[in-house]
């Protein structure tokens, strides 16, 4: 039954990631004030405007079946949708690990499907901000107030469970002191040069779903460790590109979240 849910689950996370690439692309357009065309609400190729069917929309498949190219002209339809369905897929999978179908309760679940919904913005916010270097703030804005929520019901459950600790309050504290706190820092140290001014409400966003310090260092030091990997190759030689860290912060949340007992299992 387990194996069946996070099944479903991958699934249901690469149909939102084909979604949200989608929705990345027409925000754009809208705030770029590109004029937005009927024709552009439907799933087209960009280049010879052929009109997408069913079987040519199938997340993954059908851009490994069709080679990453329009079934018509042939052109190239990039990677980028076929990183956000499996990226996505992969998410989904990771958070569907956190929980057991068979004997979690209903605080249990409330909290899980708020964590899918938080990984949903999320995943928007590393789409676009990994395709055109901005973290809209009313997405950000939203991310925040979702992540308080969850705060609350993490902490309900556990005061639920056991007495009360001043941990309850200073574990989150920190862990937002760490991520959104050093990234703020970082922002009005260098004046936008070295981080973004989304980044620090992103890590705001992460420290409060993690609430505890030392999975935000862990969170920190993967999405540093991430964007080093990936970026270093492409900045060579280019010392005046900007690295995105959103999609970077992302990574490392679904990783640290998704293994956050075995995390503190180990280094609490």
């Amino acid at each position: 039954m387990q194996i069946a849910f996070l099944i479903f689950l991958s699934i249901i996370g690469a149909c939102f990631g084909s979604f949200l690439c989608c929705q990345a692309r027409r925000l754009r357009l809208k705030e770029t004030k590109h004029p937005i065309k009927s024709s552009q609400h439907r799933s087209i190729c960009l280049s010879c405007k052929y009109q997408l069917k069913w079987y040519d929309n199938l997340p993954i498949i059908s851009w490994l079946f069709l080679k990453g190219k329009c079934r018509k002209c042939g052109h190239k339809i990039g990677a980028l949708e076929f990183l956000s369905e499996i990226g996505m897929a992969l998410a989904f999978l990771a958070i569907g690990t956190t929980i057991d179908i068979t004997t979690s309760n209903l605080l249990g679940w409330a909290i899980f499907v708020l964590v899918l919904l938080f990984t949903l913005i999320l995943g928007f916010l590393a789409i676009y901000d990994g395709a055109y270097g901005e973290l809209p703030t009313p997405l950000l804005i939203i991310s925040i107030l979702c992540a308080v929520i969850i705060l609350l019901l993490k902490e309900w459950a556990l005061f639920s469970i056991s007495s009360y600790s001043p941990n309850l309050i200073l574990y989150p504290l920190f862990s937002i002191l760490i991520l959104g706190g050093l990234y703020l820092i970082l922002y009005l140290i260098s004046k936008g040069k070295w981080v973004g001014d989304g980044d620090w409400l992103l890590g705001l966003a992460i420290g409060l779903v993690l609430g505890h310090p030392w999975l935000a260092l862990f969170a920190l030091f993967l999405s540093n460790f991430f964007a080093c990997i990936v970026m270093v190759p492409f900045i060579k030689g280019n010392h005046h590109r900007k690295i995105h860290f959103g999609p970077f912060l992302v990574i490392a949340f679904i990783l640290v979240y998704s293994f956050s007992d075995l995390l503190l299992f180990y280094l609490a």
